[in-house]
């Protein structure tokens, strides 16, 4: 099986966007990863995209709750895009993605507010996942049942806590994420602003962004995201709800 710098390299070279009415992203990155202390880290690098050029997205949760992105991009194009009216901070410049080994990465934003390394490594289960995902025929990664059926199935299987494949950004889009190949996150080091984000390890509580839940055990993943808006019916069911809470 080739290794996470493979895949990497591969969509960083032929970068494909998959076919849709809506907008869609494709590349790879850390879906999630969790410290003891309290930090949540993702990235996304998306080296195709339906609303712009490709990009790169740090994702960064302080134990109080807060959310950071560090993007390569304006926010109109970014993750932000989707996911913004969750945040309390941005930052947007240069970010370093250096493939210091097989299955280690190194991520860096130029001003040196982040510097974080992952280790990633295929087991078992994590091959038998990117077997059946890799197998799976679009028709099934564009259905709502299917994805729920396979998230429910895979947060116990992986051991990673609530898994949802599908369900509402916190801009208030429906999304659809199909990771197609992924692995586990062995070993960390992250130090953002100054501070050691110290070892990995599950949340008291798993952290989550509106229906995207971050894995409780720290997951890298080579895939693809659908986002469209929501339906009206969808859209007015959702405003009410939040105006409850």
């Amino acid at each position: 099986m080739k290794k996470p710098a493979e895949y990497a390299q591969a969509v960083e070279d032929h970068p494909t966007l998959p076919k849709g009415d809506c907008e869609r992203v494709s590349g790879y990155g850390v879906m999630g990863l969790p410290f003891a202390s309290g930090h949540v880290l993702g990235l996304r690098r998306w080296t195709a995209s339906s609303v712009g050029d490709r990009f790169t997205s740090i994702w960064h949760r302080n134990p109080t709750g807060q959310w950071t992105f560090y993007e390569s991009a304006p926010c109109e194009v970014a993750c932000s895009r989707y996911f913004g009216d969750g945040v309390e901070r941005f930052f947007e410049g240069p970010i370093d993605l250096d493939w210091e080994a097989s299955a280690r990465l190194r991520i860096r934003t130029a001003d040196g507010a982040v510097d974080w390394t992952v280790e990633m490594e295929a087991t078992a289960r994590t091959r038998a996942m990117s077997a059946a995902s890799s197998a799976l025929p679009m028709a099934a990664w564009r259905s709502g049942p299917v994805l729920r059926a396979m998230g429910a199935m895979a947060g116990p299987f992986l051991g990673v806590g609530k898994v949802q494949l599908t369900g509402t950004t916190s801009n208030r889009q429906h999304f659809e994420a199909n990771p197609l190949r992924i692995w586990y996150v062995a070993d960390s080091h992250a130090v953002v602003e100054g501070e050691d984000l110290g070892p990995i390890g599950a949340l008291a509580e798993q952290a989550h962004m509106a229906d995207f839940y971050f894995p409780q055990r720290g997951m890298f993943a080579v895939g693809r995201v659908f986002v469209s808006p929501l339906e009206p019916s969808s859209r007015s069911s959702q405003e009410a709800t939040a105006a409850t809470r």
